[in-house]
Formats: structure tokens, C-alpha cells, sequence
């Protein structure tokens, strides 16, 4: 369908709906990559693309030489530069289900996400643990996730496949544990792993006053959907992080509601 005609330009709906389509994946390229070495990365490559696009307007033979073995090549150099991040999507490509990649990509186009609906007891249980565990100064990292584990996550702990209990929590995290390092990971109402290791951000915009635990909690919800709560030992201050944000100091009703938001409960109780 032909919408204008100006002179030599033919513009049809499909060219305006390529536009967009190119324009938003370059929006979400930009999200995922924003505030990593990544993103520095791709502005570098395309700075070395626009240089060498002026050179060969101004026809400058020996940059033009130089310049395109660095631009023949550009693809075959990210490839390598971005190997573990390719690599794991692959990886997840082959191995999960078409549902689980659905809720890789409901990462970037939802704010928010919901799972399985749990027991209102459990969600007691759970806060009650990490305020606990947060008076003690006791370090947490408590993942929620979907049965699909984009990333893997769930891979590398100590499989428990166990009921969610305080007692259970507290016993797990407790510093004489041999499953205190690493997180709990929750899958639609269980706790499924213990003792696991979580991805680390690479991003440049954590303040430098935050530690590894809460590095591990961004980076676990920055490629997957999921939502993780984490308490540092140092401070004993709970964190929430979710879609690579990390949110601090949250009381008791907080931590409250967000765990009624996650399992898409109504909030009609007292905490």
C-alpha cells in the first residue's frame, strides 16, 4: 500500500512499519545494554562506523584500507567481544521450551510479571525469614522465578525441590550452613535450589558501596524474569531487585506487598 509518492521516494505502510520495528529493537538493545561496558562497546563500533563512512566520502584511500579490515570484520569482532553473552542465548534457544522463551522476552516488554499463586501462609513465612535473617545480619539472596529458569540459574545449586518454611530459610542461611553461600531459588512455590550462583552485573551504574551479593542481584534480573530480594550482612538493610533495578531499604510492608504483587494476591489482609 503506497501512502506517499514524492518524487523518485515511494513510501508504503510496510516502510513506516520497518522503520518502527527497527527503531524499537534498538530501543530495547539500548536498555539491555545501558550503563555496561557493553554499551560502550557498541557506541566505539559505531563511532568506528561513522568515521569510516566520512573517510570515504573525503576519499582518503590509506584510512579507507585501514578502516574497512575493521569494518569487514566488525560482526566476527563483536561475536568474540560478546561470546559469553551470545553463547548463554543459544544455549537457551536450544534448550528451553517455546513458552520459557516467551518469558525471556516478557523481561523487556512488561514492567512487571506474576507467578503461580501461593499459599497467603508461605508469603508470611518468607517475609518473616527476611526480617529475621536481616535483624541477625545474616547476608540473603531469595530468588523467585518461573518454572522455565531462562537463564539457568537453578543449574549450579544443591537441588532441595522442598516446601517454603520459615524454619527451613532460617536453617539455610544460617553461617554454620554449608548452604549459606549463594541463593535460594524459589520456581512457582518451592524452594527448588540452595547454595546457587547467581550471575554478577557487569553494569558501571552500581555504586561502589554496594557488594557482591546485591551485584548478584541485579545481574540475576537483568536477562531473566525474575524478582530477588536480598539482605545485606553489613547493614542488614533488605534490597529488591527486578529488571536490573535494584530498590533499598524497603520496611516490613514493603517487602510485604511486593511479595502479594509477585504471586498476584490481593492485599485484603493484615500483614
Amino acid at each position: 500500500m503506497l501512502l506517499f509518492d514524492i518524487g523518485f521516494i515511494n513510501i508504503r505502510l510496510l516502510d513506516i512499519l520497518d522503520i518502527l520495528i527497527v527503531a524499537y529493537f534498538l530501543f530495547l538493545i539500548y536498555r539491555l545494554l545501558r550503563g555496561s561496558i557493553g554499551f560502550n562497546i557498541i557506541i566505539g563500533v559505531l563511532l568506528l562506523y561513522l568515521i569510516w563512512w566520512v573517510v570515504n566520502i573525503l576519499k582518503m584511500q590509506l584510512l579507507i584500507e585501514l578502516l574497512g579490515k575493521f569494518v569487514g570484520f566488525g560482526v566476527i569482532i563483536l561475536i568474540i567481544i560478546f561470546q559469553p553473552e551470545v553463547r548463554k542465548f543459544l544455549i537457551f534457544l536450544g534448550r528451553s521450551t517455546l513458552k520459557g522463551r516467551f518469558a525471556f522476552l516478557n523481561k523487556y516488554f512488561r514492567s512487571n510479571f506474576q507467578l503461580q499463586s501461593m499459599d497467603f501462609d508461605e508469603i508470611n513465612e518468607i517475609k518473616r525469614a527476611i526480617f529475621d535473617l536481616a535483624h541477625k545480619r545474616i547476608g540473603v539472596l531469595i530468588v523467585f522465578t518461573n518454572s522455565s529458569d531462562p537463564l539457568g540459574m537453578s543449574k549450579n545449586g544443591i537441588v532441595l525441590d522442598a516446601n517454603i518454611s520459615y524454619e527451613l530459610i532460617e536453617s539455610i542461611f544460617n553461617k554454620t550452613s554449608s548452604l549459606h553461600d549463594g541463593a535460594i531459588i524459589i520456581i512457582n512455590g518451592r524452594i527448588f535450589t540452595a547454595s546457587t550462583i547467581l550471575p554478577v552485573s557487569s553494569t558501571t551504574e552500581i555504586p561502589n558501596y554496594f557488594g557482591t551479593r546485591h551485584r548478584a542481584a541485579i545481574g540475576a534480573t537483568e536477562n531473566s524474569n525474575s524478582a530477588v530480594f536480598v539482605v545485606s550482612e553489613e547493614t542488614g538493610n533488605v534490597a529488591y531487585a527486578f529488571g536490573g533495578k535494584l530498590q533499598t531499604d524497603l520496611n516490613e510492608e514493603q517487602v510485604f506487598n511486593k511479595l502479594l504483587k509477585i504471586y498476584n494476591i490481593n492485599n485484603d489482609k493484615n500483614i
